[in-house]
């Protein structure tokens, strides 16, 4: 099931932490630092300055939510390298002053940190920025607002608040009030945040009881106005896109940008909306200018690279340091010198399975040309493991795929693994009737897939509205599961997720599932592609009662058990395309 709890629990703790084995010997540090903004509020930052002769330097920024101290090694490659860093706790969190309304007070916070850098005596004027999770989101934020002195970005894992944060597909996970409480105070709650058996009993109370989502919060102890806040905006509406940049604003932006996430980032959705806005409505000057590097790397690796991770083992090309590679992207872009070597083309993304990196000018060169592959089955037969349908380069007419939701069985409602786990095939051997399962004649050859996926799919259903989640594997010669992509969706946004429109009960209904993340894998001969299509029924995320209504006020009394069946005859195709990139003898 989606990693939304706790990896993206531990990608926030993760923040930026295990370069700090550093020594800091050659540094100076300013603790204390007061940075006045426009409304009287005093932020907080910590300053790391190079040791040695005084002279005009350019300075780096990363603010965070986090508390400055866990960028502490991470920081330490630019500042041997001549930059002055400052690591400032935002608004209401740590030693900084004000509330703390997450996600929507950086814009202006921001602009006014950087400016109040660039004026101090020991700054040249020019200001770059670094971060991940929310220390990328904020640069996305911050950077629509033009201060005048910011003159770089690196965004890493860059959340798109409504897009894939907090509620991807516009289904929502538990976790969103496990982070509120996290940051629900002056300094992080670590030990209750990672009391992982704490939340999955309140996650299961609330699944078992059948109470409102909405109810969350004061389950947990910690009433959020911020959770009911984002609760009032199930759609993507202007609340969320005003914390992103508008199209005018896209097109004005003129520092060069240096994106980076991972195959299995649980925000890599969030940042390919960034990187794909801004390729849309980027000038072309601006545009080529934006550098992207995709890696084989969950939320937390894309700071801190690992070998190994859920199960599934890595080369040496995938670990390196980050932060020497940031520095070096500093360097090129604020210092005049040269571009940095792991980055020969705007687009660098790592193949696993063949444990190697490769390059292109423009993501959309990367499977631009995808592989139909169509679900077909004798029909009603894809149900479990040892009776499932088929992923085919025909399509062939046959009768529908059906499976049934029921939101009041509460049987299937398991924790997660923690650490996630990449080779489980739990899903798959537990649907237990609620999906439909596929897959593809085993490959004569090793086959890259490089690129996105998407999936289109007919359905009827006897309910105005349902969610669905979708898993895409490789099940190797031998039987091993390897999750390659995943995605979910709530049928009302099948249109678009500003506007909801119900399903018609009984009606063929296309569903488009597009929001895949970036995948990059060579297949190993005789492997196969799975397919898993299941309605959600799990304690990590809100449980759809069916009724049409709004599912976070929803209870045992809204409940509809919902019959799905899935099309695939001459009117209705249902098509899985994959960017199958080469075959390689």
């Amino acid at each position: 099931m989606m990693k939304t709890s706790m990896v993206v629990a531990l990608i926030m703790l993760a923040l930026a932490p295990a370069a700090g084995a550093q020594s800091a010997a050659a540094i100076d540090m300013k603790f204390g630092v007061k940075i006045p903004l426009r409304d009287g509020v005093r932020l907080n930052a910590t300053l790391y300055l190079p040791r040695g002769p005084e002279e005009k330097r350019p300075a780096i920024l990363a603010m965070t939510p986090y508390i400055a101290d866990r960028y502490h090694g991470y920081v330490q490659s630019a500042v041997r390298r001549g930059y002055v860093v400052a690591v400032v706790d935002v608004r209401g969190r740590g030693s900084s002053e004000g509330e703390f309304t997450p996600f929507e007070q950086e814009a202006h916070d921001g602009y006014d940190t950087i400016e109040w850098l660039a004026a101090q005596p020991w700054s040249n004027g020019k200001v770059g920025m670094m971060g991940g999770s929310y220390g990328g989101f904020n640069q996305w934020s911050i950077v629509k607002e033009f201060p005048p002195h910011l003159v770089t970005i690196t965004p890493t894992a860059s959340s798109f608040m409504g897009v894939d944060f907090p509620a991807l597909g516009g289904i929502r996970p538990d976790y969103m009030v496990q982070w509120l409480t996290f940051t629900s105070g002056r300094t992080p709650a670590n030990n209750i945040f990672a009391d992982n058996g704490f939340w999955q009993d309140k996650f299961r109370t609330l699944y078992l009881e059948h109470r409102p989502f909405a109810s969350l919060d004061t389950l947990v102890g910690n009433p959020s106005a911020a959770f009911q806040r984002w609760l009032a905006h199930p759609d993507l509406d202007a609340y969320w896109l005003s914390m992103a940049g508008s199209p005018e604003q896209l097109a004005r932006i003129t520092v060069p940008i240096f994106s980076r996430t991972g195959m299995y980032d649980d925000d890599q959705i969030g940042a390919m909306e960034h990187y794909r806005r801004h390729m849309k409505y980027g000038s072309p000057a601006a545009k080529a200018g934006h550098y992207l590097m995709i890696g084989p790397w969950d939320h937390a690796g894309t700071r801190v690279p690992q070998r190994s991770m859920g199960g599934i083992d890595f080369a040496e090309q995938a670990v390196f340091d980050m932060g020497a590679l940031e520095a070096d992207w500093f360097d090129w872009t604020m210092k005049g010198g040269a571009r940095p070597a792991r980055l020969p083309k705007r687009v660098a993304y790592y193949v696993s399975g063949a444990e190697t990196w490769k390059y292109a000018d423009d993501l959309d060169d990367i499977g631009k040309n995808p592989t139909p592959y169509y679900l077909t089955s004798p029909g009603r037969s894809a149900t479990d493991l040892f009776h499932s349908g088929t992923l085919a380069a025909q399509a062939a007419d046959a009768p529908g795929d059906a499976w049934v939701d029921d939101p009041m069985n509460t049987a299937p409602g398991a924790s997660e693994a923690d650490p996630p786990v990449y080779t489980d095939a739990s899903e798959a051997n537990t649907l237990n009737g609620g999906g439909v399962i596929y897959h593809t004649a085993p490959v004569a050859r090793p086959v890259e897939i490089s690129g996105f996926p998407s999936l289109s799919i007919w359905v009827t259903m006897d309910v105005p509205d349902a969610d669905f989640w979708i898993g895409l594997y490789e099940i190797t010669a031998t039987g091993k599961s390897i999750l390659l992509d995943e995605t979910q969706a709530r049928a009302r946004y099948r249109e678009s997720r500003e506007r909801p429109v119900p399903v018609v009960p009984g009606r063929p209904t296309q569903i488009t599932f597009d929001q895949f993340r970036f995948m990059s894998r060579r297949l190993a001969a005789g492997s196969r592609v799975r397919l898993l299509i299941k309605s959600p029924n799990t304690i990590q995320l809100e449980r759809n009662y069916h009724s049409g209504g709004a599912v976070a006020r929803e209870t045992a009394r809204d409940a509809r058990v919902a019959h799905l069946e899935l099309l695939h005859d001459r009117d209705h195709r249902s098509v899985l395309s994959l960017p199958v990139a080469a075959e390689t003898r």
